[in-house]
């Protein structure tokens, strides 16, 4: 194909192809007798997968996978998939047990912070999170401290620390228009609205349900490029291009 034809069946552009290639992304393109670049099924394949994993496991992740098939190690972009589908399982058991701590304080008044307050050094100890990051989503409206009158310094109780566990749950999340919303729910959120938080918390949940449909997803493509790249030739190869929300034709 040419690169035309080949952008249109991707719905992208021709300089997008051109920078996958220029990243080694796709393999290099073949050229006519008169020197214009010709695409092969095996550069639809390298699309198709593209377009499967990055909605998945981001272009970062998707980039390095593909570079380690050029370099004729598919193990190990099989195990750089295996790493983000295990981070994905680990962040939804952190995502249950966040979920079911909010129950408890919202329904039974249990929590063991309910009363105390805690120092930012405390509060990034019992959270694990960095206390650089939580400076960072103060200011960035997710969570307010509040103030020790004698001293201004930041005080949190446990309607912040879950919150902070909550905003936690979205830093390792590819990027997309639903954590950015995600985002916004909770910088909106009052931290002593524990019904509301709950309910972002859901949504994450759910989130986290279509991110590992659209992880088997491309792992699925990537299975049928490793194989399509182990044979002598793609001539007559069926290449099965995604559809826009992640699922195969």
């Amino acid at each position: 194909m040419r690169p035309k034809k080949m952008a249109a069946k991707f719905m992208i552009s021709t300089s997008t192809i051109r920078n996958y290639e220029a990243k080694g992304l796709i393999p290099p393109a073949e050229r006519s007798s008169n020197g214009y670049r010709v695409y092969t099924d095996q550069h639809a394949a390298y699309l198709s997968c593209i377009q499967a994993m990055a909605p998945a496991f981001g272009m970062e992740v998707t980039a390095q996978v593909l570079r380690c098939l050029h370099q004729d190690k598919p193990q190990d972009a099989m195990w750089l998939i295996r790493e983000k589908e295990v981070s994905l399982y680990e962040e939804k058991e952190r995502l249950e047990r966040l979920i079911q701590d909010v129950r408890i304080f919202a329904y039974e008044n249990k929590s063991p912070y309910a009363e105390e307050t805690f120092t930012i050094n405390e509060a990034s100890e019992l959270t694990q999170v960095p206390k650089s990051a939580i400076r960072y989503w103060e200011q960035a409206g997710y969570v307010t401290a509040d103030r020790d009158p004698n001293n201004r310094y930041r005080r949190y109780n446990g309607y912040h620390l879950l919150k902070i566990r909550l905003i936690q749950m979205l830093q390792c999340s590819v990027y997309s228009e639903d954590t950015v919303n995600f985002k916004q729910s909770i910088a909106t959120t009052k931290h002593t609205d524990l019904q509301e938080v709950m309910n972002v918390a859901e949504n994450v949940r759910s989130y986290l349900d279509k991110i590992i449909e659209s992880q088997m997803c491309g792992v699925s493509f990537l299975y049928q490029l490793i194989q399509l790249t182990k044979a002598s030739t793609f001539d007559g190869a069926r290449i099965i291009q995604p559809r826009l929300n992640g699922t195969a034709d």
